[in-house]
């Protein structure tokens, strides 16, 4: 609680007054939400919310995420009132070039800033999963009177994230999961850009999350302490996640414009700003907080003093559990066992002296056998398709079976599942994967791009990855998908050709910790390729010369995945025709081109002109690899309904086309 020489009201018009300033200063930004949020903001952050501003990575502390990230200002002002390294300087470049307090919270940017939000929805479903990842962590590591992960995540959310799509997908999952310790306000002042969203958005939100399985509280937003009452009846709560429901007035405090659409995305005005503060009883300058106020807000010592009880705890708990402290550690820091490498290592030896021609995906089921066991780290799960994707192992257990497991069923739920992995990587103490058909991560796109806007270790694994799946038709083959996937940046894409380059790839995801790594898997079953030891070694830097003739190629052919059987074969008529072919798998396009220049242009000489491509996908990601005066056997339109070697034959993705193709620009 405030100090009582500060009252409740103050501090949180310091919120507002920080906020309008901001926007003002910048004359871009949303004070709106601030200023409607600022009670609640002001009794969640002063009397519940467990945190240590001197060192915002502290592993227990609780989750804060501002869904509705357009009020930017309003996490900003808290981080900058409670005692985080963001200087008043900082706030007074809002929206600047270099600044810390970018347009939207970026993750990375600020300290205390959990998740990058904006698009509306997907920071309530990062949320969720942070809330997964502290229950099944939780579940895993504490004992009895060492309840060392025990923590809560809270959520803002606006009208504009209840109404987008993922707040369903994820809303539903975390009501039948029993997410108690995730709680979640409800901004609700009844305004959007275009004005009174009760033209276009009637739902009954309360019924509508009970329906869910939550709990659903209603509050004055603007009451302390109904606020406070309603919070501490969330967290008594430990079966049902909770909606704490406010009424609030957007833009309260400003006279002529709360209440209206018009203090949702534009400043107040300097004259509007006056009146506010005139109305608010706020006689302090822009961007001044008096020493009692800021006082009132420090939570350094508060803080310092709640992480040093929990490692106080930890310390009894590594006495007591000392192979359960160390785990526990590791996971937290985010590194694989030491002898992981060695072991993948010989897996990957394994799989290419065991010669087996099997899809890849079932290859990649193979390698989460072979890699789960090493890593309890890893929290896999499907949406709604884990029989097809192939993700479950024999050591997988169902989070909704037991609390400590390791298996998600997300449903049919792409967006939401792919969302709420990015938040199970964000809270740490976990590797997630998730799976669907290549075809329907169109579903997910955005929440992939979050990802790797946050560079987030998740791993997506996608199946069916081309036209070869077959009689399912267009609407299930992926055409453009692997191009999307790679020109996204810190994306990292493999799409391996038999049983050994989806170990390689399966380890490389596993490896890299900079961001999301899609892993791209064929139903139909691929040929095993043989190699030697340093054609093995090659698959790790993203493309090798798998096949080669004497001396310089005349012609390069390179290929992935499914494609590269095909052109294995093409290779061996050329050579047997005299034509000196050189054929390159490429499973990852972005790790061969981190390779140095001169291990790429072993590879792909500049001298040889004459490149022939081929991938079951879109053909124009593959002109800069093949250049003026080579070519592309892709796909330059949807696919059609037919059995998968039909389609292939149909779409020249054959040895003999490939064998016409070189010799047409010979």
């Amino acid at each position: 609680m405030a100090d009582n020489a500060v009252s409740r009201r103050q501090c949180a018009n310091a919120i507002r007054a920080l906020s309008m300033d901001a926007v003002q200063k910048a004359r871009s930004g949303h004070p709106g939400a601030p200023m409607g949020m600022a009670d609640i903001a002001e009794v969640l952050w002063n009397d519940f919310y467990r945190h240590n501003p001197g060192n915002p990575g502290w592993f227990n502390r609780d989750r804060f995420v501002l869904s509705n990230g357009h009020g930017s200002m309003l996490i900003y002002s808290l981080l900058h009132l409670s005692g985080y390294d963001l200087a008043m300087e900082e706030l007074q470049q809002f929206r600047q070039l270099g600044s810390k307090t970018p347009g939207h919270p970026e993750y990375g940017y600020t300290p205390g800033v959990e998740t990058t939000t904006g698009p509306l929805g997907q920071g309530l479903a990062n949320a969720v999963g942070m809330a997964i990842a502290e229950k099944t962590l939780a579940a895993q590591f504490n004992r009895d009177e060492y309840e060392v992960v025990d923590h809560h995540t809270y959520v803002f959310v606006g009208d504009g994230c209840l109404m987008e799509g993922i707040s369903h997908e994820v809303c539903s999952l975390a009501g039948t999961l029993n997410l108690g310790k995730l709680i979640v306000f409800y901004d609700d002042n009844g305004i959007s850009i275009d004005g009174e969203v009760d033209k276009w958005f009637t739902d009954d939100t309360g019924q509508r999350f009970a329906a869910y399985g939550w709990q659903v509280l209603s509050v004055d937003g603007h009451a302390p302490d109904a606020i406070a009452s309603a919070i501490e009846q969330a967290r008594a709560e430990s079966a049902r996640p909770s909606l704490i429901s406010c009424k609030t007035i957007i833009g309260f405090g400003s006279p002529n414009k709360q209440g209206s659409a018009a203090t949702h995305g534009a400043p107040l005005g300097d004259d509007e700003i006056v009146a506010t503060r005139a109305a608010l009883d706020w006689p302090h300058a822009a961007f001044v907080i008096p020493a009692e106020i800021k006082q009132a807000w420090d939570a350094t010592e508060k803080g310092f003093g709640a992480e040093s009880a929990w490692k106080e705890k930890l310390i009894g708990y590594k006495e007591e559990y000392p192979e359960l402290a160390m785990e526990l550690v590791r996971r937290i820091k985010g590194e694989l066992p030491g002898h992981f490498g060695a072991e993948a290592d010989a897996y990957i030896s394994q799989c290419q002296q065991s010669a087996d021609d099997i899809a890849s995906r079932k290859a990649s089921q193979n390698c989460i056998e072979a890699f789960a066991s090493l890593l309890p780290e890893l929290i896999g799960g499907s949406a709604d398709l884990t029989g097809s994707n192939l993700t479950t192992w024999s050591g997988s257990t169902p989070i909704s079976e037991r609390a400590d497991g390791n298996y998600i069923y997300y449903g049919v739920r792409e967006f939401g599942m792919t969302a709420i992995a990015t938040g199970i990587a964000l809270h740490g103490g976990f590797v997630p994967y998730t799976a669907t058909f290549l075809i329907f991560m169109e579903y997910a796109r955005n929440a992939v791009r979050m990802a790797a806007l946050m560079k987030q270790q998740s791993i997506l694994v996608y199946t069916h990855d081309s036209i070869g799946q077959g009689q399912d038709g267009p609407t299930h083959q992926p055409v453009e998908q692997l191009a999307s996937l790679r020109i996204t940046p810190n994306m990292s894409l493999w799409r391996p050709c038999d049983n050994v380059e989806t170990a390689v790839a399966w380890k490389a995801a596993l490896e890299r910790h900079d961001g999301p790594t899609a892993l791209v898997f064929s139903r139909q079953s691929l040929v095993h390729q043989r190699r030697n030891e340093e054609q093995l070694a090659g698959i790790a830097r993203g493309a090798y010369i798998l096949r080669d003739c004497e001396g310089e190629p005349d012609v390069i052919v390179m290929a992935t995945g499914s494609e590269v059987g095909i052109c294995a074969e093409a290779i061996a008529t050329l050579h047997s025709e005299g034509i000196k072919a050189r054929l390159v798998s490429i499973p990852s396009v972005d790790v061969f081109e981190s390779q140095d220049a001169a291990y790429r242009e072993s590879i792909l000489p500049p001298a040889v002109r004459k490149r022939v491509a081929v991938e079951a996908g879109a053909v124009d990601y593959w002109h800069k690899l093949v250049g003026l005066d080579g070519k592309v056997i892709g796909m330059e339109s949807f696919g059609e309904s037919a059995p998968g070697p039909v389609l292939l034959e149909h779409f020249g993705f054959t040895a003999s086309n490939v064998v016409d193709t070189v010799k047409s620009l010979l």
